[in-house]
């Protein structure tokens, strides 16, 4: 059983600091689990859910009814929230708590979705939490590499080729049962059939609908099918209206909902020093990327996921302004990736599932910014590095290099 221990890390450096903490995820991604592991470490705890009417009834007739825990001893009680963002007044509830019982409690509030922008209006829970991000399963967490980010930003092309078996057939069986722990851990594709085909559905029909108060419910399940197949290029909001036969802010509206319901997630293309570079089309992912048939397209997502992990993370854990974006201009040449701190360019990230010689793309590219690049691919026995005008690139298995991201 993994401990996701990468995240309490992150839990424990932010509690530290701040008496109330959100957890935020996807559906099915583990977050009540973490919370629960969370809580070991407090001697006295309590454990609140919207979903369990009990517990709702309890807070709508006493809403301090935390105060009623039984201690054991003078430590700090940790109190979990658990999905109270479905409480219509959940903001100015949390704040007014916040305010009254900072000083005594620590409060862990976890649910699916996007906390900090969940609805709007009402009282701001600004400077009063902390966010961090629980993700599925990466090749990152189940590597246990422990590098720093000090360690990777130091000298991005530096590899590592330990433990390439084991990372191998960890990263197969992330492509074929995604990195939710119920189909990774089952390790079963039945499992993943059965699972991957309740999941959107039941977070459209019941997630989306009654916190968004969507109807076309159908129509907004039809989307996220196409999606799969538009994955690995800008996405064009105006082809998909054109399938659906639906209105073009209809379909814009649905992709933000995905994103803010963590379904998908996008990025923006990079445009500074880049000539004639595209600058409204955004690329689309997804997280349950086994949906995805086409092995060189599933691939690109693996690697999309992996570092849209570790750019989210970074954040939470405040280590800077990082973003994930790729580039592309008028002539069609483009790089998969490129990871930005600020507007600083990082480090340029093309993904080849056989392609072990670099792209000339990339190699235009990085002259261009004048910055490390990697490509990376599907799997080889060791690495190779390719000089290109003083810079370097970097041409590895997937597996070795992402499985160094902090």
């Amino acid at each position: 059983m993994e401990t996701r221990e990468p995240y309490l890390k992150i839990w424990q450096e932010l509690a530290s600091e701040k008496s109330m903490v959100f957890l935020v995820g996807p559906r099915q991604v583990g977050k009540t689990t973490l919370a629960k592991i969370i809580s070991r470490s407090f001697v006295n705890n309590l454990y609140f859910s919207w979903d369990i009417p009990q517990d709702k009834t309890r807070l709508m007739e006493n809403p301090t009814f935390f105060q009623e825990i039984k201690r054991r001893d003078p430590s700090t009680p940790l109190i979990i929230f658990d999905e109270i963002h479905k409480y219509r007044d959940w903001k100015n509830y949390l704040k007014g708590v916040y305010d009254q019982f900072y000083d005594r409690y620590q409060f862990l509030v976890s649910g699916s979705g996007r906390l900090d922008i969940y609805q709007k209006g009402g009282d701001s829970l600004a400077g009063r939490y902390f966010l961090f991000h629980l993700w599925p399963f990466t090749i990152a967490e189940l590597g246990k590499r422990n590098l720093t980010i000090n360690d990777f930003l130091g000298n991005p092309i530096e590899i590592s080729m330990e433990g390439g078996e084991t990372l191998k057939e960890k990263w197969s069986r992330l492509s074929t049962l995604s990195g939710f722990p119920e189909p990774y851990l089952a390790n079963r594709m039945a499992t993943y059939r059965r699972w991957s085909n309740t999941y959107s559905n039941q977070l459209i029909r019941e997630d989306i609908r009654d916190l968004t108060g969507i109807k076309s419910v159908g129509d907004m399940e039809t989307l996220y099918l196409l999606l799969p197949s538009k994955v690995g290029s800008p996405l064009s909001i105006k082809s998909l209206t054109t399938d659906l036969k639906v209105s073009y802010n209809s379909v814009r509206s649905w992709l933000s909902i995905f994103e803010r319901f963590l379904l998908i997630f996008s990025i923006s293309p990079w445009t500074e020093r880049i000539a004639r570079a595209i600058q409204k089309e955004r690329k689309v992912y997804l997280w349950d990327a086994p949906r995805i048939e086409d092995p060189a397209t599933r691939f690109e997502n693996m690697v999309a996921m992996e570092l849209w992990r570790a750019v989210k993370n970074w954040n939470d854990l405040g280590y800077g302004q990082f973003s994930l974006h790729f580039i592309k201009n008028k002539e069609q040449q483009e790089v998969d990736f490129l990871i930005a701190n600020g507007r600083k360019p990082l480090v340029l990230i093309e993904a080849k599932i056989s392609e072990t010689q670099p792209s000339s793309t990339l190699k235009r590219f990085q002259n261009a910014l004048n910055i490390p690049a990697v490509q990376l691919i599907g799997e080889d026995e060791g690495y190779r590095m390719f000089p290109n005008n003083g810079q370097s690139i970097l041409v590895a298995p997937a597996y070795q290099w992402l499985s160094q991201l902090p």
